[in-house]
């Protein structure tokens, strides 16, 4: 069985007045195959979030909420996942990037239609690229959360009608506290999304072999 586990980085706000709105949004991919799996652990990659949560001081273990996300986590914390991560092989990653200067207008307004759309690509290329094996079932789980509208069922009936016949998917959405492997791919997002956003290729030259399509979508 395959193993594709989602997340995202940026936003799909369109407003250039808001400050925090960014400049690029992004969908990472992290997939595997023929690991173990119970429904809410793939076990080689638990090790890792594991090792890196112990690798924090204890104070800070004491007074943290148990689940990792790059964006709160000290530099030294991501370093550590990455460095464990890179010593692993039975991986990859995809990633579409979003040019949101040129999306079309009527696209801006309909923000569940274009991520949607988005995802549906990704999944589109991992098929269509064999770059996982599409005779077995594939489960995909995206990261669930407060800020994101649109993984909900209107979310996982479309992308489950658009492979339909194709290839046997599960789909779950689940929070990055249930699933150890949506925190990697969490780090991995941000990472990435570090390049594009900040140009600071750090992050993304530790994971780069790893990537086997970086894809800009309306160039």
């Amino acid at each position: 069985m395959a193993y594709i586990f989602m997340d995202e980085s940026g936003d799909l706000g369109f407003d250039k007045s808001k400050a925090r709105s960014s400049k690029n949004f992004l969908i990472t991919f992290f997939f595997c195959d023929n690991i173990l799996y119970d429904g809410n652990t793939v076990y080689p990659f638990e090790k890792i979030v594991k090792k890196t949560f112990l690798s924090m001081p204890q104070d800070k273990q004491k007074n943290h909420c148990g689940t990792l996300h790059a964006c709160h986590e000290h530099p030294k914390t991501k370093m550590k996942l990455y460095n464990l991560l890179k010593e692993k092989q039975d991986f990859s990653i995809m990633v579409i990037r979003l040019n949101k200067s040129k999306v079309y207008t009527d696209l801006q307004n309909e923000k569940n239609v274009l991520y949607n759309y988005i995802t549906n690509i990704l999944l589109d290329r991992i098929i269509s690229k064999k770059l996982c094996n599409t005779r077995e079932p594939i489960y995909f789980v995206a990261s669930q959360k407060d800020t994101n509208k649109y993984l909900n069922k209107v979310f996982t009936d479309y992308i489950k009608t658009k492979v339909k016949n194709r290839i046997d998917l599960k789909l779950e959405i689940k929070s990055s506290s249930r699933h150890k492997c949506l925190q990697i791919v969490d780090f991995l997002s941000w990472g990435i999304f570090q390049k594009y956003e900040h140009n600071d290729e750090s992050y993304y030259e530790m994971v780069k072999k790893f990537i086997v399509e970086d894809y800009l979508l309306f160039k």
